[in-house]
């Protein structure tokens, strides 16, 4: 019955827009004041315990590395590295989105932040092209998401954080999916580009060969920065945490000694923009940690995973259904609290069924990055609206050709483990 009160509460804020750590603070805090043979001061212990883990310790450094570079001139970088492969082809600003989140991938780590630096910066241009602001901004938003796959990836730190799986092998695990999430991506625009007619005048005209090794050489500190990355891990040099601590290093070094364009105003830009971004998401996991504590104890994850396994013993359909579940739920709810909630819950469930956590992750990672563009809860397209003035139902009918894509590349993902995994072989 606490438990009723608690998840009753849950909905009622959620509905009422409440701020979703509020919202998980405040159904934590109904539990304990119904469960009473829990005392209540467990409440402040948990608010503590939950960010008091080591590998946490990796996001705010990765946030900050993200932000430094950010105002280093890596980015406008990229963006110049992305016109020349890809300038090209229909609808080519649109492509230039899908590609530069591909690189911003290995920067940034978080597909809201991507997502409101190529609507500031690419939105304008779009526009004076013609592109409708539906399509651009499905594009801008749907695009993003394949920046949170790519390592280093924030999400995958807290899948890993939550489950006790090994955030290296999962960072290795999400460069060929996150890949194919940009293609993917790709090939929904070129599709729609033709059809709608947006830069068809622009096919064949290709930069020379000399301007690609130019933006390449020019993007070349940004490009090295995920390759550092994946060595380190994978011969054992660093582990996450001194990755993601050298990443600050690194983007640091560039910044200031090669590119030689991080001031001291924009290193406080970007120390101020991380406090706030790191802020934000550890008072989600402290809040999300009460909630947690009550799951564990009315053994929630315990009971889900009898019910889920006597409905089917099939693997394969046990993952739809999992996979149908974790679709709705980033519908409904914002992807930290999911990643945080739902991963204790079905982690059990496909190790029962035989399948290897990393590979879970690397799915539930992309499914809960769908949900930052679908109704009523969708983080990344609201973003991409607000900060264009761009009416939020035209990005809506935009967004299910991309949408419909990436669920069609999870299925291809469950059916072929080893685009997720042949990698993370190669460190065993």
């Amino acid at each position: 019955m606490p438990l009723l009160y608690a998840a009753l509460t849950f909905v009622v804020l959620l509905l009422a827009n409440v701020p979703i750590a509020f919202t998980l603070g405040i159904s934590g805090m109904v539990y304990f004041l119904s469960q009473t043979s829990i005392p209540i001061p467990i409440v402040a212990q948990r608010l503590v315990a939950g960010t008091q883990s080591f590998p946490l310790l990796a996001v705010p450094f990765f946030v900050l590395a993200g932000h430094l570079m950010n105002v280093s001139g890596i980015t406008r970088r990229l963006i110049h590295l992305a016109d020349v492969l890809v300038g090209h082809l229909p609808g080519a600003l649109a492509q230039v989105s899908c590609v530069l989140s591909m690189l911003m991938g290995g920067v940034s780590g978080s597909s809201n932040a991507d997502a409101a630096m190529e609507t500031r910066i690419l939105l304008p241009e779009m526009r004076r092209r013609g592109y409708a602001d539906g399509f651009s901004a499905a594009v801008l938003a749907c695009s993003s998401l394949s920046t949170a796959i790519i390592p280093p990836s924030i999400g995958l730190v807290l899948y890993g954080f939550a489950g006790q799986v090994s955030v290296g092998k999962l960072f290795i695990a999400g460069i060929v999916p996150g890949i194919l999430m940009g293609v993917t991506m790709m090939g929904v625009t070129h599709w729609k580009a033709v059809r709608k007619g947006y830069d068809l005048e622009r096919r064949g005209r290709r930069h020379s060969f000399r301007e690609v090794l130019f933006a390449f050489r020019e993007s070349i500190w940004a490009l090295l920065f995920p390759l550092f990355l994946v060595v380190t891990l994978r011969f054992g040099i660093f582990a996450p945490v001194e990755a993601a601590a050298f990443a600050v290093v690194y983007a640091f070094f560039v910044g200031k000694f090669i590119h030689r364009e991080l001031t001291r105003e924009k290193f406080w830009e970007a120390i101020r923009d991380a406090a706030e971004d790191n802020a934000v998401i550890m008072l989600i996991v402290s809040m999300a940690a009460i909630l947690m504590y009550a799951l564990a104890y009315e053994k929630v994850p315990v009971k889900m995973s009898t019910f889920i396994l006597g409905l089917t013993s099939h693997p394969f359909l046990l993952m739809l259904a999992i996979v149908a579940f974790l679709f709705v739920a980033g519908m409904v709810m914002e992807g930290t609290v999911n990643t945080l909630l739902l991963t204790p819950i079905f982690l059990p469930i496909v190790r029962a069924a035989g399948f290897d956590p990393v590979h879970f992750g690397i799915i539930m990672a992309i499914l809960i990055q769908i949900g930052g563009v679908t109704p009523p809860v969708g983080v990344n397209m609201y973003t991409v609206c607000s900060l264009g003035g761009i009416r939020v139902e035209e990005c809506i009918r935009e967004s299910w050709a991309y949408v419909g894509a990436l669920l069609a590349l999870v299925v291809v993902l469950i059916l072929v483990p080893q685009l997720s995994l042949a990698l993370v072989g190669l460190m065993k």
